[in-house]
């Protein structure tokens, strides 16, 4: 990461522009169109030069993807229980998440 330095200092020199960090915190929202116009421009530069951002922002539109089609009644409630524990674990910290 070239650029690491410059993501790591940024709010020291006054850049307006977002951290990975205050990304992620935002994908909910840029998920859900809730950005205001401005921090969408903000979203929108950062991912245009950050690949590790721009993998995650895909990897989480790939997961809703998938979750769009998992309903309650699709699984079994066994399955229900087994996925909601690991993410109660993952959560945790729990160091058997995902076990």
């Amino acid at each position: 990461m070239p650029d690491l330095l410059t993501r790591i200092f940024r709010r020291r020199s006054g850049d307006p522009g977002l951290s990975c960090q205050e990304l992620v915190e935002l994908v909910t929202d840029y998920f859900e169109d809730a950005l205001s116009p401005a921090d969408r421009a903000r979203f929108d530069a950062h991912i245009a030069g950050c690949e590790g951002c721009t993998m995650y922002l895909r990897q989480m539109r790939e997961m809703l993807e998938l979750l769009g089609e998992l309903t309650t009644e699709s699984i079994s409630p066994q399955a229900e229980s087994e996925l909601l524990a690991t993410c109660r674990d993952w959560k945790a910290g729990s160091p058997s998440a995902g076990a």
